[in-house]
């Protein structure tokens, strides 16, 4: 009986695995890239992990803190609303899965990718629905870590000056930052989710997607107007994007 191993080139070609393989580098790459970026030039994440020291810290001083709960809770809800999503495109993944006939019947219709068998196109539809999956874990962490960072927050007494409320402060920080990490690394599998769909279309466009996916993130956390307002020391301009 042959294994799994032994049966991938049956469904895929050597393009198939190129394009894959390019999918894994960009995707593990940009996570690194963007959270251990060169020295002298901060992504938008490092930049906001400071700024998210700097909030706690303001807390101390501020009585009520309303603000900052409402401002924690809008955290929680936009990671509320991504898992949700990603619960419904894996819902939608795993219907393709049980329709993987009318896929085939489709491509050779549209002359798209006519070389993968029914097998091949349920595998590219079950890595689809992993990569969600991954997506969808790490949002519901960031949640749960915004819920620690609450927590946290609800501990810190009133007296500015105090040690441990200091202290607190930068362990609610720490967990802001992690949860934010986590949050931003369930946006990135999105935005690679997105191109990995091209597989469907064929090695190619998966190759093309991927690129292009990278080059976005990569514009956003570096060359991005937003990222120039954060650095601005002066009047910062009014950010496009």
């Amino acid at each position: 009986m042959e294994t799994a191993v032994e049966l991938l080139p049956r469904f895929f070609g050597w393009m198939d695995f190129a394009a894959f393989g390019l999918f894994l580098v960009a995707w593990h790459g940009m996570t690194w890239l963007v959270e251990s970026p060169p020295p002298g030039r901060p992504s938008v994440h490092t930049i906001m992990a400071a700024h998210r020291l700097k909030w706690m810290m303001a807390m101390l001083h501020r009585e009520p803190r309303i603000m900052d709960a409402s401002l924690l809770n809008a955290l929680r809800s936009g990671c509320a609303f991504f898992a949700s999503g990603c619960m419904i495109a894996i819902g939608g993944v795993v219907a393709l899965l049980g329709q993987a006939d009318r896929l085939v019947t489709v491509a050779h219709d549209l002359r798209l990718d006519t070389a993968t068998t029914r097998a091949g196109w349920e595998a590219k539809l079950l890595v689809l629905a992993l990569v969600l999956v991954s997506a969808f874990m790490k949002f519901v962490w960031a949640h749960r870590l915004f819920g620690y960072c609450a927590v946290l927050m609800g501990t810190i007494g009133s007296d500015a000056e105090d040690p441990e409320n200091q202290a607190l402060a930068r362990k609610a920080a720490a967990i802001n930052v992690n949860a934010a990490r986590n949050f931003n690394r369930g946006m990135r599998t999105t935005y690679f989710s997105m191109a990995l769909l091209t597989w469907l279309l064929g090695a190619v466009p998966l190759a093309l997607a991927t690129l292009a996916t990278a080059l976005t993130l990569y514009r956003r956390e570096f060359r991005s107007a937003s990222r120039d307002a954060l650095l601005a020391k002066d009047e910062p301009p009014v950010p496009d994007s």
